[in-house]
């Protein structure tokens, strides 16, 4: 099992940044992509961004060139720096570990952008 805690979410103005960290632990060996998802109300969730552990990023149109996704393998720690903010970019993100077939979520953070 790996357990997955997010952290960093809030409420912010249109234009603000926040980052959002996800702390993993158990058994993380093997731990392959970590991502991010979001679900805003009435909405399917949706990946905001992947990193590999290799170090290889990809995101979703929407949030490119404003959010980075980065980790630190030595601490289990995923990140997601979120700048220029918008208020369609209010929902819960959600940290998400892959390892082989199986997928662990952590409890997810409220991000709201008020306009």
């Amino acid at each position: 099992q790996v357990q997955l805690v997010e952290s960093g979410g809030g409420l912010v103005q249109a234009g603000g940044s926040l980052r959002l960290s996800c702390a993993a632990s158990g058994s993380i060996f093997g731990i392959n992509a970590m991502k991010w998802y979001r679900q805003a109300p009435g909405k399917q969730r949706e990946l905001v961004a992947a990193i590999t552990s290799g170090g290889s990023t990809n995101y979703a149109d929407s949030v490119k060139g404003r959010f980075t996704i980065s980790r630190d393998n030595a601490k289990n720690m995923a990140y997601l720096q979120m700048n220029s903010l918008k208020p369609e970019d209010t929902a819960v993100y959600y940290c998400r570990a892959d390892r082989g077939y199986m997928g662990y979520w952590g409890q997810g953070t409220q991000v709201t952008v008020s306009s």
